[in-house]
């Protein structure tokens, strides 16, 4: 049986996210190709692996040639320098988006992440039309992409997913991860509904799992069907309450970027 995709690209291959879900989208695509600045394992059956600078305009158009959709995980996943920031997220996204116009893709799903709107505090419940409030360059480069993806839509019909990301990792680190955990398997899931959905526009997509702490209303994105079966749940013995009150000042406890809200630089010093 034919798989539903000829070409499949992962970018941000050899990062922690990429490392997980490269065997699980194998079934998706006749071939995965993988990409990545960095070194990665060698093609396994069904895939291509292309090592691409995303800041290299040139070769980001090669690396779309051929491809029907992109999952895009490719960038910097940390607070770091605006200038870091602008090479590798900002002018890394946008070469992926003209590619894929200048290729007839129809379809990105672009790693957001929760850091697009971390200066809300946790203890209000936002949906997809809040405006954003970015917790530091890493923030605002996912910002950035996420017009990317709007502009691309309206203006060539480009269809994307921004998935804006919680925290996924096998399991929470923190209290503050208790509300913005998402599972493996749940972000599996939440990628397949943002590629097979047959249209999805320009749509924002909170990526948590259903966890007892919720921040985010995916109510705007209720059409791709993304239902998550995982819970933080699981995992409260590892935050038994001791009874002391936090901190008000505690970024884990008050913001939804948690120590985010303090990285990057500090405004007024030298």
């Amino acid at each position: 049986m034919a798989k539903p995709f000829n070409r499949l690209l992962l970018t941000g291959a050899a990062g922690n996210l990429g490392k997980v879900l490269r065997p699980r989208i194998a079934a998706w695509a006749e071939i995965v190709r993988v990409s990545d600045v960095a070194a990665m394992a060698p093609a396994q059956a069904g895939e291509e692996v292309v090592r691409c600078d995303l800041s290299d305009k040139a070769a980001v158009n090669q690396l779309m040639r051929g491809v029907d959709a992109v999952l895009h995980f490719g960038g910097i996943s940390t607070e770091n320098t605006f200038e870091a920031v602008l090479r590798a997220n900002i002018q890394g996204t946008y070469n992926i988006y003209e590619a894929a116009h200048l290729h007839g893709v129809r379809r990105v799903v672009f790693a957001s992440s929760n850091h697009a709107v971390g200066f809300y505090e946790q203890n209000q419940f936002i949906d997809a039309h809040a405006p954003t409030r970015p917790d530091g360059m890493y923030g605002l480069s996912k910002v950035f992409g996420e017009q990317l993806g709007r502009y691309y839509y309206d203006r060539a019909g480009i269809e994307t997913v921004c998935l804006r990301i919680g925290s996924s990792y096998p399991e929470p680190a923190n209290r503050r991860m208790m509300g913005s955990w998402l599972s493996y398997d749940d972000l599996q899931e939440a990628l397949r509904c943002s590629l097979f959905t047959p249209r999805v526009g320009f749509t924002v997509l909170f990526g948590t799992s259903d966890n007892p702490v919720r921040w985010w209303d995916n109510r705007h994105a209720s059409h791709l069907g993304f239902r998550p079966k995982d819970s933080s749940a699981r995992f409260a013995h590892l935050f038994p309450d001791s009874g002391a009150y936090p901190s008000p000042n505690d970024p884990l406890m008050r913001y939804v970027g948690g120590t985010f809200v303090n990285d990057g630089p500090r405004y007024g010093e030298q």
